[in-house]
């Protein structure tokens, strides 16, 4: 079973930038598919990778991440300007941020018209989700 998780960006808007990454982390490492309003900074992009690295083990293999954000072209230059000022005042949040474990999410793909997501089976107690019988 696959569980998402969304997380708003006003859970997160007042948190230092390590409280913010660890508890990203923190739910990420719960097998959960993060799915988080808005981007974080770049620096904090950065933070969470180095965190990741530093905590992979071997129950946790690392994140697959991926912002998703909307298109801006074809937009008027009144359109970027109105978007500009609107992320000054609120912060980064137009689009998602898509963040799962390495063991569960394969690849992230993304274009125009959709995400797609893709997983790998769960292992469970190293029989790939196959039940041993018992004799």
């Amino acid at each position: 079973m696959i569980t998402l998780q969304f997380i708003p960006y006003s859970d997160i808007e007042n948190l230092t930038p390590e409280k913010r990454i660890k508890k990203l982390l923190d739910v990420v490492k719960e097998d959960r598919i993060l799915l988080l309003e808005g981007r974080l900074a770049k620096e904090e992009e950065a933070g969470l990778i180095r965190t990741t690295m530093e905590a992979i083990n071997g129950r946790f293999k690392g994140i697959e991440i991926s912002v998703v954000s909307s298109n801006s072209k074809g937009h008027g230059l009144l359109k970027k300007i109105q978007k500009n000022i609107v992320e000054l005042l609120s912060g980064p949040r137009s689009g998602i941020t898509i963040i799962g474990p390495a063991t569960i999410v394969k690849e992230i793909k993304k274009d125009p018209d959709k995400i797609q997501l893709l997983t790998v089976e769960a292992k469970r107690n190293g029989l790939n989700g196959k039940r041993k019988r018992r004799k």
